[in-house]
């Protein structure tokens, strides 16, 4: 059930995790063998990219399909052990066949599903989609300014951030940007295209946070530089820091209703 009727709440919102990320309004699993698996355009003409088609179904022990897109065989085993269950996902690409975005599973199901699966108790029913407005910032060093940036700012992105050479081989991360959500914002960290000349971009980010008096302890303690101690000279606490590679940053304390 998790992985399947909740296909939709797990599978991350994001510039490049569809086929046609400008019209796709759900993934959605059909049950039992002969389903489809879609990426759904529009529910009222059955508008939809078929995906897959299932061709084993046992569920909680093992489902497989076969790739629509490309000549990919996918197969997911879920076993039980004394703590909980090990997810296997295995794909296989014939002699000669082609693969066109079949192997994904293999990627997202650890990255996007696991996590699914720690908070589905709690978590709300109901779709978290990325806001209109998406930001990117450019770091001479994106994968030390990404882990920093999650240990300082408390971001979170939806994949493991990267370790190792940094500045990123190209496509070593697997799309040319590290992602973070805030709220239902997306933040992009991307690399820096040549050396920064100058002072930092005038652009300041303003982030709207839960408790900003402890936000603002914990940034400064993980080495922000401040620019404005926190104050509230209009009823609105809030502060500014510079980033480790010189970006500037606004936080604000957040509205109850804010998301």
């Amino acid at each position: 059930e998790a992985f399947t009727e909740e296909l939709d709440l797990w599978w991350v919102r994001g510039p490049i995790n569809h086929f046609d990320g400008g019209r796709a309004m759900a993934m959605r699993c059909e049950p039992g063998i002969g389903g489809r698996l879609l990426e759904v355009y529009d529910d009222s003409t059955g508008d939809a990219l078929e995906l897959a088609r299932i061709t084993d179904w046992e569920p909680g022990a093992r489902l497989a399909w076969r790739s629509s897109v490309d000549d990919v065989s996918t197969e997911v085993r879920f076993d039980a052990t004394e703590h909980g269950t090990i997810v296997r996902v295995t794909a296989r690409i014939p002699a000669g066949g082609e693969d066109r975005g079949g192997t994904a599973w293999t990627r997202v199901v650890p990255k996007w599903f696991g996590p699914w699966c720690a908070v589905r108790d709690d978590a709300p029913r109901a779709v978290q989609d990325l806001a209109r407005l998406g930001l990117a910032i450019a770091y001479a060093r994106p994968a030390a300014a990404a882990r920093w940036l999650a240990d300082a700012f408390g971001f979170r992105s939806p994949d493991p951030l990267p370790d190792g050479v940094d500045p990123l081989p190209a496509g070593e991360h697997g799309h040319p940007w590290i992602e973070f959500r805030v709220g239902n914002c997306s933040v992009m960290i991307s690399p820096l295209d040549g050396e920064r000349r100058g002072p930092p971009p005038i652009h300041v980010p303003w982030v709207y946070v839960d408790d900003v008096a402890a936000h603002y302890n914990r940034a400064v303690s993980r080495g922000a530089t401040v620019v404005k101690e926190l104050s509230s000279p209009w009823g609105l606490p809030h502060y500014i820091v510079d980033d480790i590679e010189g970006n500037r940053w606004t936080f604000a304390q957040a509205r109850p209703t804010m998301q």
